[in-house]
């Protein structure tokens, strides 16, 4: 997923995550313009990896919730973009995250949080 969103993390700390991306003209949808999968993917991306920080090795999670606003468009000019998570709620079974989108001079392009649930060891 991470090559062909042409996006890689670029910092873990306990609690967060950042993860840099470059969306292209291959990213379209049919309106030409970045698809909204593309957000919500580096969002979901993100919180996942911010969750993993605080959960022993062996254990699982997955996400069971997802919410994505989108208050600028994407497009192959927009440049690089960071999306930084930071884990809200870290429970012995749920969790909850919330993460940013934003451009080059910090303006914002989407945000989101996600809930997450832990599996048995």
């Amino acid at each position: 997923m991470a090559e062909t969103m042409n996006m890689r993390l670029i910092m873990v700390e306990d609690g967060s995550a950042k993860f840099e991306a470059n969306p292209t003209e291959r990213h379209y949808n049919p309106q030409m313009r970045v698809h909204g999968g593309y957000a919500a993917t580096l969002i979901d991306s993100a919180m996942g990896c911010a969750v993993q920080t605080k959960l022993p090795a062996d254990a699982g999670y997955g996400t069971i919730e997802l919410k994505v606003n989108y208050v600028r468009k994407i497009d192959g000019n927009t440049g690089r973009l960071e999306c930084i998570a930071h884990v809200i709620h870290s429970g012995r079974s749920m969790f909850t995250a919330d993460a940013k989108v934003v451009g080059g001079q910090g303006q914002l392009y989407a945000h989101g949080s996600g809930t997450f649930m832990v599996y048995p060891k």
